[in-house]
Parts: structure tokens; C-alpha cells; sequence
């Protein structure tokens, strides 16, 4: 008969597959850090327009704030036209911002996936339905490559791990990055470790992950961790502002993601006017700086990359 393990046993074999056994109760300080040496970037999603991303830049002048990564056309980059990708493309490349670009074919949009828009088919997360699916995305992927663009969001394990190969083989541009989405459901080391081997570069975990599980992530892997510090109420509308010091000390490299709102599917509607948008915008910068000034005024040692770090993969234009 097989003996059952002791929890002991169970822990002291996940931490030989490099999975830490316990969460990061002690909450150690994180030895990682961004190539420039600095723990915490600014992340602005929700960059849906090109007028969008002029007065994202417009308020981050005005407020010195370095914005290093905008995550864009979160309702699908088929709402944009080709001239609006490659605008985007080349105001992200002036002003040294990597972007990340949602495309389309998803779940959502599958006329045959009923399941998900029921409470119980919910939690499969918006994973591709199919090879239909899933080669309509990559087309997607590939405008937007042509236009410029370097940097993807991935919810389908599936996927990444086909665009990973693609970008190995020389399929995809050879310097294209892969950010996995908090739709993808993740939230634990094991499920960080398998993202990053499968050729994640950087990784969101779920919303209302708390510091000892971050920590315990932070110690599975080295891609940076993207951390929201405040998100739609849909999702739990937590504002995490006075954690930002504890959540940089515990888990960097970070990105802090801003997406304030009520729901995803309200703040992201493609037919909201430009302007609407565009003030919107304006306010998630804001917040990001509130942010910078509490880390500056609780930790000053934790540092902020200034503008337009060497390792951003920044859209290519001719």
C-alpha cells in the first residue's frame, strides 16, 4: 500500500523543483531588481486610442512622471485601424514606452463560447476556443508586429507556449515579449514558474494575491512581477497605495498597475468617446504619482527607473 507523504515531505520536495514549500511569511526583502538596478516602474493600462496615449504622455510631463509601460487596446487592437497602430507605435518609441497591445480573436468574442458568459463557465478565463481561435489571434499579432509593436498579452497557456516557439524560430521578431494577463487566473509560484518556462517575460498575477504569497513567487522566479495597486471593483476594487513600499520590498522587480473603474467591461467599451478616455487616462496617471510619493516618502531607498530604461523592448519604426 502507498504511504501518504507528511507535509514535510510534500514541502521539502516542492522546494527541490525550485517551488518555494510555505508562502513568504517572513517576508524577506527581495536581492532582484530591473537590469538598471532600480525595484518599482510605472505601468498605465487601458490606453484604448492614440488620443489616449498623446494625453497619457501629456500628463506624465506635467507631472515628471516616468511612465515605462502602457498596456493597450485593452477591448482589442481590431477596434484600431492600421495608420492608429503605427501612430501608436511611433509616439511609444519617441517617448521610450513599451507597449503591450491586447488583440483580438478571444473567447468573448467566439460565437460558439457560451459556457463563459454564465457565473460557473466565468472562471475558465478567456482561454482560446479552438485552432480557429487561436490562429485569428496571432493574425491580430501580426498587424500590429507590422505596425511596429513588440509586446503582447497572453491569458492561454497554449498560446504562450506557441508564441514562444514562434519567436524562438524566427516566426515572430526575435526581441517580441509576452506579458501574461491576470485573466490567466495565476497566483501561486508553481503557476509562475511553468509561465516563466514556457517563455513568459513578465507576469500579473491575480489581484488580491497578499505579500507573503508574492514573496513566495517572487523567490520561484526572476521576470518582473506586475502588481495592481488598485483595480476595478469588479475585482475587489482594493487600493493597495500605503502596501506600495512593502510590495516593492518583497517582490522586486514590479510594475505597479493602475486600472482604476467599476468593471473591466465598462471602462474598456470601445464605443466610450476618445475624450472620455482621454480624461480617464489622465486620472490613472495621477494616481501613479500619488504612489511615487508615498514610496518616496516611506522608502526612499526603493528606487524608480527613470525615463526609458535600456531593457524596454520599445516598438520598432522606420
Amino acid at each position: 500500500m502507498f504511504k501518504a507523504k507528511h507535509l514535510t515531505e510534500i514541502q521539502a520536495f516542492m522546494e527541490k523543483t525550485g517551488i518555494p514549500g510555505r508562502d513568504g511569511w517572513g517576508l524577506p526583502p527581495s536581492k532582484k531588481s530591473f537590469p538598471d538596478g532600480c525595484n518599482y516602474r510605472i505601468e498605465i493600462a487601458g490606453v484604448e486610442r492614440y488620443s489616449n496615449m498623446v494625453a497619457m504622455v501629456d500628463e506624465a510631463k506635467k507631472r515628471s512622471l516616468p511612465v515605462h509601460r502602457a498596456i493597450c487596446t485593452v477591448s482589442g487592437s481590431t477596434y484600431c485601424d492600421f495608420e492608429e497602430l503605427k501612430n501608436m507605435a511611433k509616439l511609444a518609441h519617441d517617448e521610450q514606452i513599451e507597449l503591450i497591445m491586447v488583440v483580438g480573436h478571444r473567447k468573448a468574442w467566439d460565437v460558439g463560447s457560451k459556457e463563459m458568459g454564465y457565473p460557473e463557465g466565468g472562471p475558465q478565463g478567456p482561454r482560446h476556443r479552438g485552432s480557429d481561435s487561436m490562429a485569428y489571434w496571432v493574425e491580430d499579432m501580426m498587424r500590429n508586429v507590422e505596425a511596429g509593436i513588440r509586446g503582447f498579452l497572453v491569458y492561454d497557456e497554449g498560446a504562450l507556449k506557441l508564441v514562444s516557439r514562434m519567436r524562438a524560430e524566427g516566426f515572430l521578431p526575435k526581441e517580441t515579449i509576452f506579458k501574461w494577463s491576470v485573466f490567466g487566473g495565476q497566483c501561486s509560484p508553481a503557476g509562475a514558474k511553468l509561465l516563466e518556462e514556457l517563455g513568459a517575460d513578465t507576469m500579473n498575477p491575480i489581484s488580491d494575491v497578499s505579500l507573503p504569497i508574492l514573496s513566495s513567487i517572487r523567490t520561484a522566479v526572476n521576470m518582473p512581477l506586475d502588481v495592481y495597486m488598485i483595480i476595478v471593483d469588479s475585482f475587489g476594487g482594493m487600493f493597495r497605495a500605503y502596501d506600495a513600499p512593502e510590495i516593492v520590498r518583497v517582490a522586486s522587480p514590479v510594475y505597479f498597475k493602475i486600472e482604476p473603474g467599476t468593471s473591466e467591461g465598462d471602462i474598456y467599451k470601445p464605443w466610450v468617446t476618445d475624450g472620455w478616455h482621454d480624461e480617464f487616462i489622465r486620472a490613472k496617471v495621477k494616481i501613479a504619482s500619488t504612489l511615487r510619493e508615498i514610496m518616496e516618502r516611506r522608502a526612499p531607498e526603493l528606487k524608480l527607473s527613470g525615463r526609458g530604461p535600456a531593457d524596454l523592448r520599445l516598438p520598432a519604426v522606420d
